[in-house]
């Protein structure tokens, strides 16, 4: 009963927030280096189009320019039926704000999307977790219309007990809060080859 009072107060308070995005606010002062390794997604908010679907891992690596590049590997479905895993690959163009970026990502041959995305980092502890965030398509009120988000775990178990009040209210703070559907680590893409970017 508790639980659901809980999540009733907490729908409310969705209801009655600004979701302007640009009033979305990121990490402050964010670290690359610190943020810099591998990272599993525990659960995922889909965009419109095709996407990875599960058993999803992406390490980010700052080289030493001190610029940041990343690499993803999901499972996916083409084609109705064919099921496997597949690469994405990511670059990363700075803007003013350290946590937020501007992503080219590339996916696998015709079939995964290719495109540029605002990526920004909206919280992150860089030990346990982490809240990923982008706006595809705004509405002419300032609200987004086509949104993804990641939250991230740098253990494939999932998130730890004392983060997910914390990553809670950040789904709510992107007005997210559920629309996230879980994300399972199977070992899919551990024990299947993967098809290379093209």
């Amino acid at each position: 009963m508790l639980r659901y009072v809980v999540a009733l107060c907490l729908l409310a308070l969705a209801w009655g927030q600004d979701c302007q995005v640009a009033n979305i606010q990121v990490v402050p002062n964010f670290d690359r280096a610190r943020y810099a390794g591998t990272w599993y997604a525990v659960a995922k908010k889909d965009p419109e189009g095709l996407f990875l679907l599960d058993n999803i891992k992406a390490t980010f690596i700052v080289g030493e320019d001190g610029k940041m590049t990343a690499s993803a590997r999901g499972r996916v479905i083409i084609l109705n039926n064919w099921e496997m895993c597949a690469d994405m690959l990511a670059t990363f163009e700075e803007t003013p704000d350290p946590a937020k970026f501007r992503m080219k990502y590339w996916g696998v041959a015709s079939y995964l999307q290719t495109g540029n995305d605002d990526h920004w980092v909206i919280d992150t502890d860089y030990d346990n977790y982490a809240v990923h965030y982008s706006c595809r398509l705004l509405d002419s009120d300032g609200t987004c219309l086509d949104s993804y988000s990641f939250i991230f775990s740098r253990h494939p178990t999932g998130l730890r007990a004392e983060d997910q009040r914390i990553v809670t209210q950040k789904k709510m703070e992107v007005c997210l809060l559920g629309k996230y559907r879980r994300i399972s680590h199977t070992g899919f893409c551990e024990t299947n080859l993967s098809v290379d970017p093209q």
